[in-house]
C-alpha cells in the first residue's frame, strides 16, 4: 500500500475520470462518478481479479484524495462489499499493482 501514499492529497481530475480509454487500458470501469463531487464524496471503480469483482473506492475531500479502499463485491449482491483478506490484497497488488498506479496517475494528472 506504500506505493499509493503519494496519491493522498492529490486532486482528482473529473475530465480524466471520464476518459474511458485510460480506464479500460488499466482494466477498470467507473461505476459511480459524482459530477460535481460534494465537499466530501466517493468515486467508485470496479475491476476483476481472481474471478471476483473488486471495488475500488476513492474518497475525496474538496476534490483531493483522502482514502483509497479495495473491497470484493458479494457474488450474490454486487452492491454489498467486503474487505479483502491480507492475502487477497497482497495478491491483487502483486498482480495488478502497476495497473492500479497507472490508473491513479491518470485520474490525478
Amino acid at each position: 500500500m506504500e506505493r499509493f501514499r503519494k496519491f493522498m492529497g492529490r486532486e482528482i481530475k473529473l475530465e480524466n475520470v471520464k476518459n474511458n480509454d485510460h480506464l479500460q487500458s488499466c482494466g477498470i470501469t467507473c461505476t459511480y462518478l459524482p459530477d460535481p463531487p460534494d465537499e466530501f464524496d466517493e468515486f467508485e471503480f470496479r475491476t476483476g481479479f481472481a474471478g471476483r469483482e473488486i471495488v475500488i473506492t476513492v474518497a475525496v475531500e474538496q476534490g483531493k484524495i483522502q482514502r483509497i479502499m479495495f473491497n470484493a463485491a458479494d457474488e450474490n449482491n454486487p452492491e454489498i462489499t467486503r474487505s479483502l483478506s491480507p492475502s487477497q490484497l497482497d495478491g491483487l497488488l502483486g498482480d495488478r499493482g502497476n495497473a492500479l498506479v497507472r490508473f491513479l496517475e491518470g485520474i490525478t494528472e
